[in-house]
């Protein structure tokens, strides 16, 4: 495994424009419950107070970009970051297909996984974003000496290395790792970002609505301005096991 020293030796300057996706429920959620926008106002005051506190770092960063450093992951963890871990890692794409893809292929493990759900018949909101990435420290799991071990890091479903690897980057201060992306038909670059400080600026622009509308086999994604629209068939996801029956 690649020690402190070895990877603090690969670190690199980034500058790159970021893209990241996330479903849109932060307003929506509490206008349904809410009669006026005044009693909208107060109810999230009343949610922000009762939210972790936001970790160094993070102070004025935009809700979109705090977020992944300030909740615990779900009890499995994720590529870069163990389950219960505290250390935030925020994942996005280098290209915006590609957080679609991500995205999709996410919408169809939770109906795989999901055998007796009904369907949703409606498609879902979703916020598109990009932010500036600025950081003399990251290192490039797609380049040598890293990419010897690819099959390591692109493992579809044990991030066991991964985790180690990250572990040490945080320990030698990378900032951000530049990984292939499983998800992605095209295998084009994410990027996990393990310090807030990595981001140039304190709030995201770009924003974009996509709607995606998941089926079992199948999802597809549109945005209006600017047009575009894209599916994920399910085979196209078959390496993955979850999804390969």
């Amino acid at each position: 495994m690649w020690t402190e020293a070895a990877l603090a030796s690969e670190s690199r300057p980034y500058r790159r424009d970021v893209w990241r996706v996330v479903e849109t429920q932060f307003r929506a959620a509490t206008m349904r419950i809410t009669d006026s926008l005044e009693e909208q106002a107060i109810l999230e005051a009343v949610l922000e107070d009762s939210k972790p506190p936001l970790p160094p770092g993070c102070a004025g960063l935009h809700y979109l970009l705090a977020t992944p450093f300030r909740y615990l992951p779900y009890p499995y963890g994720s590529r870069f970051r163990r389950a219960g871990q505290p250390d935030g890692a925020f994942y996005a794409a280098e290209v915006l297909n590609t957080a679609i893809a991500e995205t999709a292929f996410y919408r169809l493990l939770f109906l795989a996984e999901s055998p007796a759900m009904l369907v949703p018949q409606q498609p879902v909101e979703h916020t598109a974003f990009r932010i500036s990435c600025r950081t003399d420290r990251h290192v490039d799991l797609t380049r040598p000496p890293l990419d010897r071990d690819r099959a390591r890091w692109t493992h579809a479903t044990d991030h066991g290395d991964c985790q180690d690897l990250a572990d040490h980057a945080r320990a030698a201060r990378i900032e951000a790792i530049r990984y292939e992306s499983v998800r992605d038909p095209d295998r084009r670059a994410n990027l996990a970002i393990l310090s807030p400080a990595a981001f140039a600026a304190k709030t995201p622009s770009g924003l974009r609505t996509w709607h995606v509308f998941a089926r079992r086999e199948a999802v597809r994604a549109w945005c209006e301005s600017p047009r575009e629209a894209v599916e994920f068939s399910r085979a196209r996801f078959a390496a993955d096991p979850r999804l390969a029956g």
